[in-house]
């Protein structure tokens, strides 16, 4: 149960937190100009967009549930069964930033699911 839990933290908080940051960066704009003057404005005008912080208090939170993950389980199931972040974040991309997936980029999804459950099903 505790690894159950960790796991889902990761997942959700890690995936959380990358469309948190995806939708403060579209708030923001592109980076266009690289020097370093202008790349010193650009990351104070992202430290102040809310999302910004929640994102990366949400990272926050799943970097040191994964930290904890791998203090009492192995590496090789940690890893993989963590991969079901890719399909939150389809998940999320759709339905928080209102993003289009295509069904080719549906069906990758799927067959990540398919191998975290095998990973899930080795364990037992």
């Amino acid at each position: 149960m505790r690894e159950f839990l960790l796991l889902c933290v990761i997942v959700v908080a890690g995936t959380g937190g990358e469309l948190f940051v995806t939708r403060a960066m579209k708030q923001i704009g592109e980076v266009t100009d690289f020097r370093p003057a202008a790349l010193l404005r650009f990351i104070l005008k992202a430290l102040t967009v809310p999302w910004m912080w929640i994102g990366i208090g949400m990272m926050t939170i799943a970097f040191f549930a994964l930290l904890t993950a791998l203090s009492f389980e192995n590496v090789s199931f940690v890893v993989p069964v963590t991969a079901l972040s890719y399909a939150a974040g389809a998940v999320g991309a759709v339905l928080f930033l209102r993003e289009r997936i295509s069904a080719q980029r549906w069906i990758g999804v799927f067959i990540v699911c398919v191998g975290v459950t095998m990973v899930l099903l080795s364990k037992h």
